[in-house]
């Protein structure tokens, strides 16, 4: 946010952020407002179909407040479910697409969702949580249904069709339980994170349009999908707020499908701006069919899930022209609060607080740390969920009265910029020092030879913490552990590099792209168990 620029108002204590979108773009009807793989959604077309789908949701009986499940592929049908559910007051819960049936019968009793919305591909997925689970769910609304449905089931078009359009938005409360997204947790079960809807407002007008810069002019792509937080501001609210054009994909994030939607090859709309992870970055930019710059319309890439190492960054600009806006946020938070500025990269870093939000480092013992050494990272803003449902020890350790700590550590630089150091049960101690296992990994994948990288601590035979790095080879290269031990010295001080190597195909992964350290230790766990 500029000098020049104001801070926004806050939204109206009586508010609906469905209601709010539709009619921020009223003035746009024929302008494309999503693109999928099927064809193209008019602002205006928009605007009807959420109404008429709240209408229909209203209609199969269901109540304020009462939360419906929403498992569904990215395509034009998923910001009509999500808009619609909130328009007629419901909450929805976006849901991951690639979990497990045990996870969707848990999160389905959990919520007490009393209706789902799932697409068609999906489907069978669904049915077996439910018939496998104990909670009753009233009725499915399916989402590109071909032929008949079961008693409980209806097509979502069917339904649209059907009602007229809801001439009035719930009246809901800004401060209302708006939707919920479930957090991927590195142990236990996930949480669900319950969220206002203000906090989507609040991220659009603090970061989207005050940092990213996103205008009308802008077409959105993310390779987060719409059930992540970040995907959700980066592919709806963001692009919705300021009169933007979106593409969806229904499919993974490969090279190759980002590739054919960057050169134009969806509806022949070329992204502006492109959202992704630093594995995404990095799997890109190591793909022989990357394209040269004369074949892309991207003005931005913005970065988050994980800090960006420089190295990717850097790689990037020179190619395409563009930066990597590296930032970090959280479903605790919905979006970016710690970022780069399109006009201010400093690669390595993490970036500044976003105007609306303050950061502070904290030790152990909850004082502050000194400059320049890594404490823990705690967050104040409007956009804070309210609560881990039915989780109050979890809710009491994340939401701290106005401070929500983030679980990860960070320095802060003499730039009043911050850098990441890993996240707090990621941090390995070696001889009495702390050792950043990011750090390390960057290190280690400025090697030639290296794709990826992930470092944890194991114990050894006196029980002291070393570090071991997991590296994944680019295809057609050679390294061995003596070589990169000897790249990492180079570079780090001596005691940070790791003592032990292991090659692998590849790393465990998150849907989003965040290497998940703690499969790598529990594997480490039960070889120590079996030894």
């Amino acid at each position: 946010m500029t000098q020049t620029q104001r801070a926004p108002a806050a939204p109206p204590e009586h508010f609906n952020i469905a209601q709010h979108l539709l009619q921020a773009n009223q003035h746009r009807a024929g302008k494309a407002a999503f693109v999928d793989d099927a064809g193209t959604l008019t602002y205006g077309a928009l605007d009807v179909r959420v109404r008429r789908l709240a209408a229909g949701l209203r209609s199969l009986g269901l109540r304020r407040e009462e939360r419906v499940l929403l498992l569904m592929l990215d395509n034009n049908d998923w910001p009509v479910a999500f808009l619609g559910a909130l328009h007629a007051g419901l909450v929805p819960v976006a849901v991951n697409t690639l979990l497990t049936t045990d996870d969707y019968a848990y999160m389905l009793e959990h919520s007490r969702a009393q209706a789902a919305l799932v697409s068609a591909a999906l489907l069978p997925k669904l049915q077996s949580a439910m018939e496998q689970g104990g909670h009753e769910v009233g009725t499915v609304v399916v989402s590109g249904a071909q032929g008949t449905l079961a008693t409980g089931q209806q097509s979502m078009e069917m339904l649209i069709q059907a009602h007229e359009p809801a001439p009035q938005a719930a009246d809901t409360r800004a401060e209302d339980p708006g939707f919920w997204l479930y957090s991927s947790g590195s142990t236990g079960r996930p949480k669900g994170t319950v969220h206002t809807h203000a906090n989507l407002y609040w991220t659009a007008e603090l970061y989207g349009k005050a940092v990213l810069g996103l205008t009308e002019q802008d077409t959105c792509f993310s390779a987060a999908k719409l059930y992540f937080a970040y995907g959700l501001g980066n592919a709806l609210t963001f692009p919705l707020a300021v009169g933007a054009t979106t593409l969806l994909m229904a499919e993974r994030p490969t090279p190759d499908a980002v590739f054919k939607r960057w050169r134009g090859g969806v509806g022949g709309v070329k992204p502006t701006v492109f959202y992704g992870a630093p594995t995404g970055f990095a799997g890109m930019l190591a793909n022989p069919q990357l394209p040269a710059r004369h074949e892309v319309s991207l003005r931005m890439a913005s970065s988050a899930g994980e800090a960006l190492p420089a190295e990717l960054g850097e790689r990037f600009k020179a190619h395409f022209g563009v930066d990597i806006v590296d930032g970090i946020g959280s479903t605790e938070m919905l979006h970016v609060y710690l970022s780069n500025r399109p006009e201010r990269v400093r690669y390595g870093s993490t970036g500044w607080p976003v105007p609306g939000y303050e950061v502070a480092l904290r030790g152990e013992d909850g004082g502050a740390v000194p400059d320049g050494e890594p404490g823990d990272l705690y967050i104040q803003g409007p956009s804070a969920a309210l609560m881990y449902w039915g989780n109050r020890d979890k809710s009491r350790e994340t939401f701290q009265g106005r401070w929500t700590k983030s679980g990860d550590k960070y320095v802060l630089n003499s730039d009043g910029s911050y850098t990441y150091s890993g996240r707090s049960d990621d941090m390995l101690k070696v001889s009495g020092i702390y050792v950043s296992p990011f750090e390390v990994e960057a290190t280690l994948v400025q090697h030639p030879a290296v794709l990826e990288a992930a470092v944890i601590g194991t114990p050894d035979a006196n029980g002291l913490t070393r570090a071991k790095a997991f590296v994944v080879l680019k295809p057609g290269t050679k390294a061995d552990d003596a070589e990169l031990k000897a790249f990492v010295k180079d570079r780090l001080a001596p005691y940070k590099y790791p003592r032990l190597i292991e090659f692998v195909a590849e790393l465990p992964k998150t849907a989003t792209g965040k290497i998940q350290r703690f499969k790598l230790r529990d594997l480490e766990a039960e070889r120590g168990a079996a030894g």
